[in-house]
């Protein structure tokens, strides 16, 4: 964790020391808390800060060349790295060491004129810097905290080395295993306030070496927050199995999915993601280098770039469950979890004399649904039929829908017409906006339903014979209450109430954005650039699935030959101007909805602090919020004192 600035450091690290030796206690705030813990820890162990050392082990020659030769792969992604610490801190009187598991030390670049004191005190190759044989120091602190630390002047455990300033971070392997501890050492009085960040930062380096080493053959993802931060050393990196198993990932990228070492290898993807593998497979063919844009289960969302890996990967064993049907109902399932819910409730009622009555908002495409649902079931072959209820002038909509006789009224044509009922015998009748019914048609419909026949006007009774799904945009239960819609109509038409979700509510906004432009630009083989498939995702879309698919289309209609990325430059002019501004604030939400993202808000908090390693500053980035305010967010959590 970053160093704490002290009133009278000296003093109080004097006082610290005496508290702890005298009575064995340490008061909170004198020391940091890392330094405070390690200095039980070496009490425990038996040292003392002065007087000699216990027998402290050191590899001859020969054994530290064995030592080396078993950790060859970490020596050889850490030796250039190291080198490049070495060139930035030369002349600066420091030195660079690679220490194993254990604090031996396996390697050490350094200044000429700092060599010869370090070797005093055995900073030097073939060493041991664990915290039971050196007290407290950078390296062997860093492993039992394995933590990145700073240790400064007297905050070493043994007052010989209190001319050191350390700081050391460790470097874990991409299975989740410590592997050892690369620290920057010099004398205190040369201390840098860069020098923890700068062995951080080269650390995660070798870290992202050692996995791509490991990981290059297979696919990879890696991923940010922000689409610019991919490829640089705050991105997060994990790498897949060939049925979406996480299998290796870099320190960064288990902060970033929420999920602790011991997770690998028992995680799936498709649990921290709205993806599966064999989507990123093809997005990575489809577009190599461009980032996708994947919301996180807990709420947020990443930039991921696929890897396909030097080896072709094989996805027949994607996934152990059962293969979904693959009918027109799983073709909108792109991944939202309330819509999925939606669509597997509807398939269990297939071919069941069960009417269905769809909610939602204008244009989040209850008619496709409702036509997924008639080409998913038995009646798939037969006619669809679609009647906008709110489309049609009052007096018309009744021989639309019940058709007339040959004759029927002034007007009519000579051969009659059937009326859409009839024109949906054997197959599915879909209306529209029927809370816009007018109320004595509704009784008509009624009559229908129950006695499952038709009369047309002038005409005589008709067996009918169809399936029956209704949408609406309205609450129709407030529409009884106020006598613009039959109670028993309600009660028939809703057999299955399903509620279609608002584009602003879908988790799926990337996946969705990509299975549009295919269906209604086919051919166009486009996606969205990455700022702009942000703001698309942020956007409230009042016009919902029908505004988001116009934009679509006409954004793949202005693109040049050639051209694969809609940009800002593709979209009409009011839709950028809309998609530039600020979003309006959303009403607060319920008791029950505030409860629940007020629990979301404190969990993404503590997961922000815990993966900072307790570093409120770096919290506060990962959070993009200032440190104070999120030091005030901490004093409100439940159970949390600050000290």
């Amino acid at each position: 964790m970053t160093p704490m600035s002290l009133r009278g450091p000296d003093a109080a690290l004097r006082r610290a020391r005496h508290l702890l030796q005298e009575c064995g206690e340490l008061p909170n705030g004198l020391i940091h808390d890392h330094v405070a813990r390690s200095w039980r820890r070496c009490l425990d162990a038996g040292l003392a800060p002065v007087g000699r050392l216990l027998e402290v082990p050191h590899l001859d020659a020969r054994e530290l060349a064995r030592s080396a030769e078993r950790r060859q792969d970490l020596i050889a992604n850490a030796r250039p790295v190291m080198e490049y610490l070495h060139e930035q801190t030369r002349d600066s009187g420091c030195m660079v060491i690679l220490a194993d598991e254990r604090g031996m030390l396996l390697q050490a670049l350094g200044d000429a004129d700092f060599l010869t004191r370090a070797e005093r005190v055995a900073l030097a190759p073939g060493a041991s810097w664990h915290e039971r044989h050196r007290g407290t120091n950078a390296i062997g602190t860093a492993l039992a905290e394995r933590a990145p630390i700073v240790v400064h002047g007297g905050e070493h455990f043994l007052e010989r080395n209190g001319f050191l300033t350390c700081a050391a971070a460790p470097i874990v392997a991409p299975d989740g295993r410590l592997l050892g501890v690369l620290d920057i050492s010099g004398e205190q009085r040369s201390r840098h306030p860069h020098t923890f960040g700068l062995v951080r930062a080269a650390a995660q380096m070798i870290e992202n070496r050692l996995f791509d080493a490991h990981h290059g053959d297979g696919m990879r993802l890696r991923f940010h927050p922000l689409a610019e931060g991919i490829g640089t050393v705050a991105e997060g990196v994990v790498a897949l199995s060939e049925d979406g198993w996480i299998v290796g990932a870099n320190q960064a990228g288990l902060a970033l999915l929420g999920i602790a070492a011991a997770d690998i290898g028992a995680t799936p993807l498709s649990r921290l993601l709205d993806l599966d593998v064999g989507r990123l497979a093809d997005w990575g063919r489809r577009h190599a280098g461009l980032p996708l844009l994947a919301n996180r289960r807990r709420g947020g969302r990443l930039f991921v770039r696929v890897e396909p890996g030097r080896r072709p990967l094989h996805f027949a064993a994607a996934t152990k469950a059962p293969p979904a049907p693959a009918d027109a109902l799983a073709q909108l399932d792109t991944g939202d979890a309330r819509l999925r819910a939606a669509i597997e409730r509807a398939r269990k009622v297939l071919d069941k004399p069960i009417p269905l009555l769809l909610h939602g908002e204008s244009g989040v495409g209850k008619e496709w649904f409702a036509s997924a649902v008639h080409r998913s079931g038995g009646r798939r072959d037969r006619p669809f039929v679609a009647l906008n209820c709110a489309a049609l002038p009052e007096s018309l909509i009744e021989a639309e829908l019940f058709g007339y006789a040959p004759g029927a009224f002034t007007g009519a044509r000579r051969e009659g017409a059937p009326g859409r009922i009839r024109e949906a015998h054997g197959g599915t009748l879909f209306l529209d906006e029927i809370g816009d019914m007018p109320v004595a048609m509704q009784g008509r419909l009624l009559r229908v339903l129950q006695e499952r026949q038709v009369t047309p006007i002038g005409g005589r009774p008709v067996a009918v014979d169809f399936a029956l799904i209704c949408a609406t945009h309205r609450n129709l239960k407030a529409e009884m209450e106020a006598g613009r819609f039959r109670e028993d109509l309600y009660y028939r038409i809703n057999g299955m109430a399903l509620v279609l979700p608002p584009l602003r509510a879908r988790t799926d906004f990337a996946a969705l954005a990509e299975r549009l432009i295919d269906q209604h630009a086919p051919g166009c083989g486009a996606v969205l650039e990455p700022g702009l498939a942000a703001a698309f995702a942020d956007h409230a879309w009042p016009g919902n699935l029908r505004q988001l698919a116009n934009a679509l289309r006409t954004a793949c209609a202005l693109l040049d030959a050639g051209e694969t990325a809609i940009g800002w430059r593709h979209l009409p002019d009011d839709l950028a101007e809309e998609l530039r501004q600020p979003a309006v604030p959303q009403a607060a939400p319920p008791a029950a909805a505030e409860e629940d993202l007020r629990a979301l808000s404190n969990a993404v908090i503590g997961r922000a602090v815990a993966a900072s390693n307790g570093n409120m500053s770096e919290a506060a980035r990962r959070l993009g919020i200032s440190r104070n305010t999120l030091y005030r967010r901490l004093k409100r959590l439940p159970g949390v004192g600050l000290g």
